[in-house]
């Protein structure tokens, strides 16, 4: 059984799946155009972090940044062997309704055109695109998305 829930970015199985999406975000961009947090960031007061699991291994990690105005989904990766099987889906649900839950009016995220799966899971899940926000610095790879909540 898939579960989501609240968790330690420096737990073994989140920081293990945290450690491989930065690999992967520095293989594939410049430094300029690689926004991830890091663990002192995900640990933070504004940040609601989640974590998938079946049993003992983590599956996928997300997490929510409380800004002024919006929230922001932050983090969001899915190790290989758990990809095609709704666990990105379920850790944007469980950040979806902490957003709500925190009466924010909407969620905004960062991603790019050549992360292929992401932009279809934020599409299929009501996000459009957007101009930039935020601390965000224009480049040739990143694009905005936003979803409405009220």
């Amino acid at each position: 059984m898939l579960i989501v829930e609240a968790a330690n970015p420096r737990d073994p199985g989140p920081r293990a799946v945290l450690e491989a999406s930065h690999a992967l975000m520095r293989d594939l961009f410049e430094p300029e155009e690689n926004y991830f947090l890091d663990l002192d960031a995900l640990s933070g007061d504004s940040i609601r972090f989640f974590a998938a699991r079946r049993g003992d291994e983590t599956l996928g990690t997300g997490a929510l940044a409380i800004m002024e105005g919006y929230g922001e989904v932050k983090s969001m990766f899915t190790t290989p062997a758990a990809r095609g099987r709704g666990v990105a889906a379920a850790l944007l649900r469980a950040i979806e309704d902490e957003a709500r839950a925190q009466g924010l009016p909407a969620l905004r995220l960062e991603t790019a055109e050549t992360l292929q799966a992401a932009m279809r899971l934020y599409t299929r899940h009501g996000f459009i695109r957007r101009g930039i926000f935020g601390d965000y610095r224009p480049n040739q790879t990143s694009v905005f998305m936003e979803k409405p909540l009220v």
